[in-house]
């Protein structure tokens, strides 16, 4: 007779999603401000990148605007990989250990294959949503692509509305989908060296566990970086530092590990 099929038990630590109030983003504000001053020079060189990247999308969207959603999409896909050198500021110094630019600028030379399959979902995502916004000004601007003072006028003018509407709920859809699979994969990938997948699973039950809090998170993350773009983009300076040591709080105030071997579950079970 054979036999039920019971499953190994599990190896190493799994994730448990933390209970979150809504006052926690401003905790982890609060913390990300504190690494910020406590290591300024390191922070000024992620500030000064963080600007650079700002200038090339406002390029972008004098020259070549129907790009702007999708170059929006690269800085999202750009900026955590940059920010990951601020969580490693952030974990060496929470761990006691003295952070230095150099092992913040090669701390994800560890956990290649795992970035490089994040990177690979994130990049096809990224060419989705630049895909969705081109077809989007291409069906409501029949006679070719906008300038950039047409964009403006495209916006503002309440004839436009539907285009407006339609325009900002596929760059919200992508948006939130790229938010949801990156919001604490990377600082997990760099705390734990786990996988790709575990990371983007771990990242989607952390919002949807905490689905308010998380929702607050996101939207302090698009004011604040919003208002430091206005209008020349230097708030971006200190702003994208902050944020990231921000984010890297988010991520261990929102995961904790249970470090014991867990009980193997029998396959059809209720547990």
């Amino acid at each position: 007779m054979a036999q039920p099929y019971v499953p190994p038990p599990a190896e190493g630590p799994r994730a448990r999603m933390r209970p979150l109030s809504l006052a926690a983003p401003f905790r982890w504000l609060d913390l990300g401000w504190k690494d910020l001053f406590s290591h300024p020079g390191i922070a000024l060189f992620y500030g000064v990148s963080f600007f650079v990247m700002a200038q090339i999308l406002a390029l972008v969207f004098k020259h070549k605007p129907e790009y702007t959603l999708s170059m929006i999409s690269g800085c999202l896909l750009v900026g955590p990989f940059l920010a990951m050198g601020l969580y490693e500021v952030s974990r060496r110094k929470e761990q006691g250990a003295v952070p230095d630019l150099g092992s913040s600028l090669t701390c994800w030379d560890k956990h290649i294959p795992s970035m490089a399959m994040l990177v690979l979902v994130l990049m096809v995502l990224e060419l989705l949503w630049g895909r969705a916004s081109l077809v989007v000004f291409a069906v409501f601007f029949n006679t070719g692509m906008p300038s950039t003072t047409g964009v403006l006028e495209a916006v503002f003018n309440p004839q436009n509305i539907e285009f407006v509407m339609v325009y900002l709920a596929v760059g919200g859809f992508f948006a939130a989908l790229v938010y949801g699979l990156s919001v604490v994969s990377i600082p997990m990938i760099l705390d734990r060296d786990t996988d790709a997948i575990s990371a983007v699973l771990t990242s989607m039950r952390v919002v949807f566990s905490n689905m308010a809090v998380m929702l607050l998170w996101g939207f302090v993350l698009s004011v604040l970086v919003v208002g430091a773009l206005w209008p020349w983009g230097l708030g971006i300076i200190l702003v994208g530092p902050w944020l990231g040591h921000a984010s890297w709080h988010a991520y261990r105030g929102s995961v904790e590990w249970e470090e014991g071997v867990q009980e193997a579950v029998t396959l059809g079970s209720s547990n």
